[in-house]
């Protein structure tokens, strides 16, 4: 069984026209928006983004996101006072992600923890876990 995905966003927007007509949405409407911290890189969370999300992030300062749960705009900080303070806003080259950077103040994540992927680390490299120096693979993939 297969669920249909919802019906696209339609919501007017004030995001300025030349911006908008290069987002690359989802089938409802929004883009994964990357909070990435301004001074470290270090990557904070993901959040979606319609046009009218965007606009007030570029316009305010301050990162709004739409809730997919909700269905509601909100202001990271509004109610936990953990503040997203935008310091620059970029596409990726297809213009389907955003990425923000912000000065984070107290916990990106909804758990209080200071990033969304701190939890849960599937993998990691170091000098210990580094594969000999012939790892079995083609000489052309190394």
């Amino acid at each position: 069984m297969t669920s249909t995905p919802p019906p696209a966003r339609r919501t007017s927007s004030r995001l300025a026209p030349e911006i908008a007509a290069r987002l690359k949405r989802s089938a409802d409407g929004l883009v994964p928006a990357i909070a990435q911290q301004y001074d470290t890189g270090e990557v904070l969370m993901l959040g979606w983004m319609d046009d009218e999300a965007l606009h007030r992030t570029l316009t305010t300062g301050r990162c709004t996101y739409w809730s997919r749960s909700r269905r509601e705009y909100w202001v990271k900080g509004d109610t936990s006072g953990h503040f997203q303070w935008v310091k620059s806003v970029a596409l990726d080259c297809d213009a389907d992600t955003v990425l923000v950077k912000v000065d984070q103040v107290g916990a990106a994540c909804h758990t209080g923890a200071r990033t969304c992927f701190d939890a849960d680390v599937l993998r990691t490299d170091s000098a210990a876990d580094a594969p000999a120096a012939d790892s079995g693979r083609p000489a052309s993939d190394q």
